[in-house]
């Protein structure tokens, strides 16, 4: 997996682990922490570094293969599909929407107001778009 992502499993969320590892990794997605190509852990490395069970990750990446999210390569691994970045606008727009909402209730909920959130997100995008540039060149 991508050195910088990062996967844990909260016992007391009330989503189930295969949905908190979907979960995390769809965000690590839209956050641009895991990219197209990316490799995964596998299924006995993944469990192994959270302490589940191995079936409760193959049912998480199941999923995410299903969503078209990633895919395995017999004998090399799973992986980020490379086509994975085009979706349309619209279908973009509603993966966002759940962790927008949740993003808005969570600043309401710690005081920010919406201009603060604003110019947070836009400082959050200006480091995704420096990443992205520096990941360009190293690898040109």
């Amino acid at each position: 997996m991508s050195p910088s992502i990062h996967l844990t499993i909260a016992p007391g969320d009330d989503a189930p682990i295969y949905r908190q590892i979907v979960r995390q990794v769809r965000e690590a997605l839209v956050g641009g922490r895991l990219l197209a190509g990316d490799r995964l852990p596998s299924h006995r490395e993944l469990a192994t570094q959270l302490v589940i069970a191995p079936l409760t990750v193959k049912k998480a990446y199941d999923e995410l293969e299903r969503d078209g999210l990633i895919e395995t390569a017999r004998g090399q691994g799973t992986f980020v599909r490379a086509d994975v970045a085009q979706a349309s606008g619209p279908e973009r727009r509603e993966a966002l929407r759940p962790g927008v909402r949740q993003l808005v209730h969570e600043a309401h909920l710690c005081g920010v107001g919406d201009e603060e959130l604003l110019a947070l997100v836009e400082e959050e995008a200006e480091r995704l778009r420096a990443r992205r540039a520096r990941t360009t060149e190293t690898a040109s």
